[in-house]
């Protein structure tokens, strides 16, 4: 818990339609063009991180997305305690960058 013990409020996600008004400010463009960057922003990174071979995708100065390869093992039910198996199956995992890890502890001091 920070000092102090107060907990800091969790904040909702951002959403898709943040994003648009995000850029629509940010660019000064309509809102349905706003829609559209972002629809293929988002768009292209899903497609990229789908494309076969699994190579990771980087964007410079935000971060890595990769997908990870995770093998079969055993679970617990934590309500039963009762072992299942967990199939085996692909995650999509995210490493910040440097500069981005830097900018978020500046601005947590």
């Amino acid at each position: 818990m920070p000092a102090g013990g107060v907990r800091p409020v969790r904040q909702a996600a951002v959403t898709r339609a943040e994003l648009m008004r995000a850029v629509q400010a940010r660019v000064g463009v309509s809102g349905a063009q706003a829609s559209v960057l972002v629809d293929q922003v988002l768009g292209a990174l899903r497609d990229a991180i789908l494309e076969p071979g699994g190579e990771p995708v980087k964007i410079s100065g935000f971060g890595t997305f990769f997908v990870r390869q995770k093998g079969e093992r055993m679970g617990r039910n934590p309500r039963t305690l009762e072992d299942v198996p967990i199939t085996e199956r692909r995650v999509l995992r995210f490493r910040c960058s440097q500069i981005l890890r830097q900018a978020i502890n500046e601005e947590a001091e």
